[in-house]
């Protein structure tokens, strides 16, 4: 039996075990993945924690960049990704048949949400991922946490040489979800105000992109001033301390009292969710990206709501197929910089530290886990 190492998780409050288990082979339509490095992204805190319900045990990790291994029987390989290429994955993995897939609606896709997200099983009902007993590992998204995963072709795209392969793993999750907020859900214009709310991985990448289609000004609000200073480097024309400030006042007042044309709230509490539907100006949208813990939930005002004609939108992740390629030609184009949003690197012999510092607050942009020493 081949074997590999993989962070496992066994349950709410659990911490990540390091196991050697079975290396995974890819069927019809999926490939094998040999892992360069996974993101540190804050579902898999709300899994680990059991704010989101997941079966256990199982192995997370759900943003990943490394290279082909093998394609399972029959495969064809997307165009551009071949074997021994280097690629990067997206959390969400189309089955490419469906009628929200034939509509381009990767992201509302039914049957991953029901049998990966649901079940932790890939399309056929089953997972790749076994204990070296045969216990059956549920599957978060590709399981990335780990040396290598399977991956559906569908969420994979190649990964030019000029784009550094540890860093290019967050362009599956963070900078995937940023996109499919900015373009699809906000569709942000030139010159028009907006607002960030949260600036961690996502929230990061959301002000570059909406910077690189001439929004402004750009107004980053949390509650880290780490934080708040990387997100200005990163091109925020203003930042806000809503722990020291009120962000909606100084939201407004930053905009000469007519609050933003959009908001993008990247946290998921019901109090920034509030406070991010007060920031916007008459006829505006906020952007919904960040997940809520468990059954949250906001209260919004529907007077204004009404009279004001704002509009609330949910984003959840991007349209794969689409998006994927996309974020990639950002980052060669220079819209994302990976460099500057990835602050920290841990190997995954430090996967529970990686998770410890993103529940502190203690990683500004993003992070990423890597599989091999030198790229840490």
């Amino acid at each position: 039996m081949q074997t590999m190492t993989a962070a496992v998780w066994n349950g709410p409050t659990e911490p990540l075990r390091l196991e050697e288990i079975a290396r995974p082979s890819p069927r019809s339509g999926e490939a094998l993945v040999r892992v360069v490095a996974c993101g540190v992204c804050h579902t898999d805190l709300h899994v680990m924690k059991g704010e989101v319900t997941f079966p256990a045990p199982a192995v997370l990790g759900h943003e990943i960049s490394g290279h082909v291994v093998e394609a399972g029987p029959g495969t064809e390989l997307p165009a551009g990704v071949e074997v021994g290429g280097a690629v990067v994955g997206a959390f969400i993995m189309p089955c490419g048949e469906c009628a929200a897939c034939r509509a381009g609606r990767d992201d509302l896709c039914g049957p991953f949400f029901a049998k990966n997200r649901g079940k932790g099983q890939l399309f056929d009902g089953t997972t790749r991922l076994r204990r070296r007993d045969g216990e059956d590992l549920a599957m978060y998204s590709m399981a990335g946490l780990a040396e290598y995963c399977v991956v559906p072709v569908t969420a994979l795209v190649a990964l030019p040489d000029a784009v550094p392969a540890a860093q290019a793993a967050i362009l599956g999750c963070a900078a995937f979800t940023a996109h499919g907020a900015v373009v699809n859900a906000g569709g942000v214009a030139e010159g028009e105000a907006v607002a960030v709310v949260a600036v961690g991985g996502v929230g990061s990448s959301i002000v570059q992109l909406v910077k690189s289609h001439g929004a402004g000004p750009v107004i980053a609000v949390d509650v880290d001033d780490a934080k708040l200073a990387a997100v200005r480097e990163l091109g925020a024309d203003h930042v806000v301390n809503s722990a020291e400030e009120d962000a909606v006042a100084k939201v407004r007042e930053l905009t000469g009292g007519e609050g933003v044309s959009v908001v993008f709230e990247a946290l998921g509490l019901p109090r920034t969710f509030e406070q991010s539907v007060r920031m916007l100006a008459d006829g505006g949208r906020m952007v919904a990206v960040g997940i809520g813990s468990g059954a949250a939930s906001a209260q919004v005002e529907i007077t204004p709501l009404v009279r004001r004609g704002l509009r609330i939108i949910g984003s959840f992740g991007a349209r794969t197929r689409e998006a994927l390629p996309a974020v990639v030609a950002e980052a060669v184009g220079g819209a994302l910089s990976l460099e500057r949003t990835v602050s920290r690197t841990y190997p995954l012999e430090r996967v529970n530290e990686a998770f410890d510092d993103l529940a502190g607050g203690r990683i500004p942009g993003r992070a990423v886990i890597t599989m091999d020493a030198s790229h840490s």
